[in-house]
């Protein structure tokens, strides 16, 4: 694993000619600014390309200022790189995020209703909504294909005894919703449907816009975690990278579900902000 950052300052000389560094695990870019020209871009993902074929790794982190950079940024996923954005790990944190959340504004599971967006159900996902559905008062599954869940939905029902509702009426399935967990709706997607006003949206997937002129709820599409058990890392690295896609970078995701949960406990992982479009939670 390699990780990607800028360097505090960079010398004339390596700005100039685009001096790409390595340090031991970190491949250091000239760069300052979080804008760079197009031809710049190129050069410098070249370069950082032609260190990563000879280690025969594929697997990156990148800092936060980097990954402002979206003409570099482009460049590399075009070389099909893993790159840990920790958007994976926000799915598995999706019942800690929920906890937070009924924290921080003092509200009662038994008094929300839930809605979650999916059309893809992985087991992360799946293994979250047994949990929901036990807490909250009323959960129902908003999705493109629900002959895929029904077989869910009779599953919750001999398990707990509990009815869930299964929808994609876009009018009404989130005019009542307080919370709405959007697991992989897209911007255009979610905005086909009318939405409470007042709703509390977490996009797991991130960058979603809500375009409703009267939504004055809260739009979540980032977040960060700290993490007490982990190895010790030097402050200038904490400032520059994002602890999230640091700690899924380590995980190995093809792990159970359970496991997965052992891990975080052990590692004491918990939620330390959400990020709104303009604030923070």
């Amino acid at each position: 694993m390699y990780y990607i950052q800028e360097i505090d300052k960079p010398s004339w000389l390596s700005k100039t000619f685009n001096i790409v560094k390595l340090e031991n695990n970190r491949i250091i870019l000239p760069i300052e600014a979080d804008k760079i020209s197009d031809k710049k871009a190129q050069k410098l993902a070249k370069k950082t390309k032609k260190i990563l074929d000879k280690t025969n790794c594929n697997k990156l982190v990148i800092s936060k200022n980097i990954k402002k950079i979206d003409n570099y940024m482009n460049q590399l996923y075009t070389y099909q790189y893993l790159i840990c954005d920790s958007k994976w790990l926000f799915e598995v944190l999706a019942v800690r995020v929920l906890d937070f959340i009924i924290e921080k504004f003092n509200m009662k599971k038994q008094e929300m209703q839930v809605a979650i967006l999916v059309n893809d159900l992985t087991e992360n996902t799946l293994e979250n909504i047994r949990i929901i559905v036990k807490q909250y008062k009323c959960v129902s599954i908003i999705t493109n294909h629900i002959e895929k869940f029904k077989k869910l939905e009779q599953q919750i029902l001999d398990e707990n005894g509990i009815m869930i509702t299964i929808t994609n009426n876009k009018k009404k399935s989130l005019a009542k919703a307080q919370i709405i967990l959007n697991v992989d709706f897209p911007t255009e997607l979610i905005n086909k449907y009318y939405i409470n006003e007042k709703a509390i949206i977490i996009n797991l997937k991130g960058n979603v816009k809500i375009e409703k002129k009267r939504f004055n709820g809260i739009n979540i599409n980032d977040y960060e975690i700290k993490v007490e058990n982990v190895e010790e890392l030097d402050k200038d690295f904490l400032t520059k990278y994002k602890m999230a896609d640091v700690y899924e970078a380590k995980l190995y995701k093809k792990t159970t579900y359970k496991n997965l949960m052992e891990i975080l406990e052990k590692d004491k992982v918990e939620i330390l902000m959400l990020q709104t479009n303009n604030s923070q939670i």
